[in-house]
């Protein structure tokens, strides 16, 4: 093995190591320190290894053809969450958000995706050289997340290998794959986005940790096979360009209906549709039906009996026909029923329970979520 191999060795070796006290002994490595972590490494290195240049002939068809990939990405993931429902994530849109997290997310993608393309064109030509590189930026990322990980438990546990562990070895690599093809840019996009996209989208899906393990696994995998794909084919630079154009102006008709889709079902907004899971309200409403709830504040006094209303209950959705009302010590007291059942339901609501009036019924469109969710 050559020298230049063993220094790079030794050098990641070292890396690992401080990471591995980090995360057992001081943990310190966290927010801003990690970064300046990062750019105190790369110093060293270009001091001891030097630094190269991003110099790629097809760095701009790689780019498009990542963001293109992530369009479609994001087009089938937010169908997917019509399945497994959307969720709010915290706001970031604001001093303490952009400080702590988006422009310290930033810098950790760029600093670390930097650093890993000069230390993998060092490292090529040596097989154990690309995996010792591939296993510390693991751990770099690993390292971060246990700095906020509490293990109290096994599902703490599966978390952690779920959200976090699984998906780094898969992203790193993929990238360092990408980066040996391309360099650090389009693996500077691609992990931006999928590192903020979290911290900057009004709703996102919502899959279970083992769902989202499984989908974080195959998506850094996917786009290295189309790169692969890419560079195995004739690199005719006019028609990629025709196709890659034609493949934008597609993305875009189909974000159209799809946006359209989400604004329906994620039920952040007026209007929420919802899969009916019971045969509770049958005949009025089936099984597998999609109700359109109207979430408008409701007035009480305005409401007639025979309504269907959506109330909250513990935690869950119940859309019942409004049996009766009553007023007591001028508040109102609502009874509902399912039109299948024989009784009323076994508990009132008031005012701050009622979700809102069913406005439209869509049949059978709903039963692939349902099917998903049994």
């Amino acid at each position: 093995m050559k020298k230049g191999y063993i220094r790079l060795i030794i050098f990641n070796l070292f890396v690992l190591f401080i990471l591995f006290l980090n995360s057992y002994k001081i943990n310190i490595l966290s927010g801003y320190k990690i970064i300046l972590f990062i750019l105190l490494l790369t110093i060293f290195f270009k001091l001891r290894f030097g630094l190269e240049k991003d110099k790629h002939r097809y760095i701009k068809d790689i780019l498009l053809e990542t963001i293109i990939f992530l369009f479609i990405f994001f087009i089938f993931y937010y169908l997917f969450g019509i399945l497994v429902g959307y969720t709010k994530p915290d706001n970031y849109y604001n001093f303490i958000g952009l400080k702590d997290f988006i422009i310290p997310g930033i810098l950790y993608v760029i600093s670390k995706e930097f650093l890993r393309y000069n230390m993998i064109c060092k490292a090529t030509g040596s097989k154990i050289s690309m995996v010792i590189v591939v296993v510390t930026f693991i751990f770099l990322d690993v390292s971060q997340a246990l700095y906020t990980t509490k293990f109290a438990s096994n599902y703490d546990i599966l978390t952690f290998l779920s959200l976090t562990f699984i998906p780094s070895i898969s992203s790193n690599i993929s990238l360092t794959y990408i980066s040996s093809k391309v360099g650090y840019k389009p693996p500077i996009l691609y992990a931006l986005v999928m590192r903020l996209y979290r911290n900057l989208l009004p709703i996102i899906p919502n899959p279970t940790p083992y769902l989202y393990s499984i989908i974080m696994l195959l998506v850094p995998v996917v786009l290295s096979y189309r790169i692969n794909i890419f560079f195995k084919a004739t690199k005719d630079e006019e028609l990629i360009r025709k196709k890659n154009k034609r493949k934008i102006k597609e993305i875009i008709i189909m974000l159209v209906p799809i946006v359209f889709i989400i604004y329906f079902v994620s039920g952040y907004f007026r209007f929420h549709a919802v899969a009916i899971a019971s045969g509770s309200m049958v005949p009025s409403i089936y099984k597998g039906d999609i109700v359109v709830i109207d979430k408008k504040k409701v007035d009480l006094d305005a409401l007639k009996e025979g309504q269907v209303i959506a109330v909250r209950k513990s935690k869950i959705l119940v859309i019942h026909r409004l049996y009766k009302k009553e007023k007591i010590n001028n508040e109102y007291v609502l009874y509902t029923k399912g039109d299948a059942n024989a009784f009323v339901d076994n508990f009132t609501s008031r005012e701050e329970d009622v979700y809102g009036i069913v406005s439209y019924v869509l049949p059978y469109i709903g039963l692939p979520t349902v099917w998903f969710n049994e």
